[in-house]
């Protein structure tokens, strides 16, 4: 299929978790079939242009027994990711509504089998990546200024930036200078600012790779913030997350020997469904 005025309508659900937006095609049936799939979602993804999203997803049949179905994940800039925890809850949503899966759902994604459960409520658990070691607290100087930083890999890179208030933490200056600090070359990381109430209440701002801006939310981020600061004593468990969005995110797992059994829980929400039409891709 080929963008322009002869392209078929194609059937999409716009979903949101926790403030983290994305266009969902059940591609089952294949319909999703373009000669420049990334362009197309960097079209799609484009705010007041098109539908605009932080990201596009796509449900395929699954290519092995034991699974519901297998996504592809697109970044807003057309670039994939191997895993996205907010796009992997509207997934699995998605999946239970259109009786592709039951309450419990598995897919296969670029990290790996994922696993979740899905409630009535459209609240959602999904099993998280068993994130790499941490590296804590060092420091990389961006503009002449140190800054002490938390790395780990949870399922994507992630910086995690201990301050004591997020909202005066310049993201939009600070957040593309780390991003591609040649520390982290070629691939470069996704950038997250968090400070900590006295309940132990995480509030956290994430600058995405692939979005190339500041997001409402963050699933892999909220994890990497939540186990980092868990490392440093910071927090206890569960913990709690409040991101842009203020939409909270709760993170659970095993601190036994090593950090395994992660989940994040958190709302899905479809916000509409709707027909692609050829004019979205102008």
């Amino acid at each position: 299929m080929s963008n322009g005025p002869g392209m078929q309508e194609i059937e999409f659900y716009k979903m949101s978790g926790a403030g983290n937006d994305f266009i969902l095609v059940d591609n089952r049936a294949g319909v999703f079939a373009f000669a420049d799939i990334q362009s197309a979602v960097k079209k799609l993804c484009r705010r007041g242009m098109s539908v605009g999203a932080d990201g596009l997803i796509l449900i395929e049949e699954p290519d092995r027994e034991g699974i519901d179905f297998k996504w592809r994940f697109f970044n807003a800039d057309g670039s994939t990711a191997s895993m996205c925890g907010n796009g992997a809850r509207c997934a699995a949503r998605l999946s239970f509504l259109l009786g592709i899966s039951g309450n419990s759902v598995s897919f296969l994604t670029g990290a790996g089998v994922v696993r979740g459960e899905v409630n009535e409520s459209g609240r959602v658990a999904i099993g998280m990546t068993d994130p790499g070691a941490a590296l804590l607290d060092r420091v990389l100087v961006v503009g002449g200024t140190p800054i002490t930083y938390d790395y780990i890999d949870t399922g994507v890179p992630h910086v995690v930036v201990t301050t004591g208030d997020v909202g005066r933490f310049d993201l939009d200056v600070l957040g593309p200078k780390i991003r591609y600090h040649e520390t982290f070359a070629p691939d470069g990381v996704n950038v997250n600012v968090i400070d900590l109430s006295p309940e132990g209440v995480i509030r956290i701002r994430t600058y995405e790779r692939g979005v190339e801006a500041e997001t409402l939310a963050c699933g892999t981020g909220a994890v990497a913030a939540a186990v980092t600061a868990f490392l440093k004593k910071s927090v206890t468990l569960p913990v709690t997350l409040v991101p842009l969005s203020g939409v909270p995110l709760v993170v659970r797992f095993n601190p036994a020997e090593a950090i395994t059994d992660v989940t994040l829980e958190g709302d899905a929400r479809i916000v509409y469904r709707g027909m692609l039409n050829p004019e979205a891709l102008d």
